[in-house]
């Protein structure tokens, strides 16, 4: 029984220092020049790969060429913005405006790969 206890309090320990204070949306409010590696890509792979790969719906955001297109011929940033342009994206809910401001950001900045 003394195993357990330690081993509890152990784990509890190891979870209280793991924590983080800053959420995603957080670190990217604070990003001034982003980058498609660093922060377009996580939210991209979290919020539209489910559905945006492969060739089962267009367009592919895969990859950075992919997200880049996406945004410069159909509409991606409008589409995750406001219902506007059609759907808005993602399906299951929009975007946290902190993660819209930061794609919004890359655009403005010139795509910024790495």
């Amino acid at each position: 029984m003394g195993k357990i206890k330690m081993f509890l309090v152990v784990l509890c320990g190891a979870l209280v220092v793991s924590c983080e204070s800053n959420t995603y949306s957080e670190v990217g409010e604070q990003t001034s020049n982003p980058t498609y590696v660093a922060n377009i890509k996580p939210i991209v792979s979290v919020n539209c790969i489910s559905c945006h790969y492969g060739t089962y719906q267009f367009p592919n955001l895969e990859t950075y060429e992919g997200v880049k297109s996406a945004c410069l011929n159909n509409n991606l940033v409008c589409r995750i913005e406001s219902e506007s342009c059609g759907e808005r994206m993602p399906q299951g809910g929009k975007l946290p405006q902190s993660n819209i401001d930061l794609i919004k950001l890359w655009v403005t900045n010139g795509f910024v790969e790495k």
